[in-house]
């Protein structure tokens, strides 16, 4: 039997971070061989200016692969279906008493105190317990209830890909700034792209969701060929989805220059916006990351917000919202399945599921009716 390798003790800023299993395979197709855990905690020290701006004091929920990520691999899911990767919502039991936690509420109502960091060493930490995607709530400790930042995520679907999303972001960034907005765009580190804009931290989850369905709608409006809002699969086609439910309050984006679980160890890559349509996801992984990012530095600091200069507000897509709903007739539209019902939103059900049923009953009916 192989000696496992020593533990290496990594200096973080003045602190201590133990790598256990140093040489232990956490990607295995890159180019040049295979990542180890030691060099994924290297690659998070090189960037760590960026990724910490990223994660810095807000609620982030840690997507945790023990054995490392290998093809056909797949995540444990919501409903309960046992995968090779996890999402950890808690702070993981044994944690140093300087990784600092802050409670948040899901929407089922309970709640959990989420790992919040507050230094790099708290990032590299969470390397040490196999995560590779950080997934960072849009608030910050100081206020867990109302959102400073916008997400929207450009989610090509099947028949489209990143270069879709690219070829869609400069209308997407242009209805946004007539709104008041300033996007700050990056790479999912898959075939999407994420873009961010800082906001003022006066509205709650329900209306933050509620503009960027305006936002999505308005864009939808101008681009019916190209970009969908529709949250079932079967009625979205060759299209771009806007997945405005990425504002719902427990749903995450994997954030700026976050791995992502894929063989070739992409990440989540800030941009200038005219790389935009130049780059696709490929070109940066663990191993190219560190070297664009000594260059070029955080690209995406802008997209974090300071309280110096906190972002726009959401007034103009509100607006927008109410004259979808008076003008247009377009109100909520369906959370994710695992929320309870909300207030306006429409019946959470499938068209063609919908579909059948009224054809049931009306086959009931008529079964039911006396002959002439």
């Amino acid at each position: 039997m192989a000696r496992a390798s020593e533990a290496e003790l990594l200096d973080v800023r003045g602190r201590q971070v133990r790598i256990s299993s140093p040489d232990k395979v956490v990607f295995d197709e890159v180019p040049g061989g295979p990542v180890t855990k030691l060099e994924v905690a290297q690659y998070v020290v090189a960037v760590g200016d960026g990724i910490l701006a990223a994660l810095q004091d807000r609620p982030t929920a840690l997507e945790r692969w023990p054995d490392g990520y290998r093809r056909g691999m797949v995540l444990t899911t919501r409903t309960g279906v046992q995968g090779d990767g996890f999402y950890s919502k808690r702070v993981p039991k044994g944690a140093p008493e300087w990784v600092e936690s802050v409670r948040i509420a899901f929407p089922s109502g309970r709640f959990a105190d989420e790992v919040c960091p507050t230094e790099l060493a708290v990032v590299v930490w969470a390397i040490q317990q196999n995560t590779v995607t950080f997934h960072p709530w849009p608030v910050r400790r100081g206020d867990v209830d109302s959102p400073d930042q916008l997400r929207i995520d450009l989610d090509p679907q099947p028949g489209t890909d990143y270069a879709d999303a690219a070829a869609l972001a400069p209308l997407v960034r242009e209805v946004a700034e007539e709104a008041g907005l300033t996007l700050h765009p990056k790479t999912s580190g898959g075939r999407g792209l994420h873009l961010f804009a800082p906001i003022r931290p006066e509205w709650d989850f329900v209306r933050a969701r509620r503009a960027t369905i305006a936002l999505a709608r308005e864009i939808e409006r101008r681009a019916p060929d190209r970009v969908t809002t529709k949250w079932w699969k079967e009625e979205r086609g060759e299209r771009v989805f806007i997945d405005y439910n990425q504002m719902a309050r427990d749903r995450t984006i994997a954030s700026a220059y976050s791995m992502r679980a894929n063989p070739r160890a992409t990440v989540s890559a800030p941009l200038r916006w005219e790389e935009v349509p130049e780059v696709t996801p490929d070109d940066f992984t663990v191993r190219t990351m560190p070297a664009r990012f000594a260059q070029v530095g955080d690209l995406f600091a802008g997209a974090n917000g300071t309280p110096e200069n906190p972002g726009a507000g959401l007034e103009t897509l509100l607006e927008w919202a109410a004259r979808d709903e008076r003008d247009h007739g377009l109100g909520e539209a369906p959370y994710p399945p695992e929320y309870p019902k909300m207030p306006g939103e429409p019946k959470r059900v499938q068209p063609s599921r919908a579909r059948h049923d009224a054809d049931d009953a009306d086959d009931g009916a008529a079964a039911a009716d006396p002959p002439a």
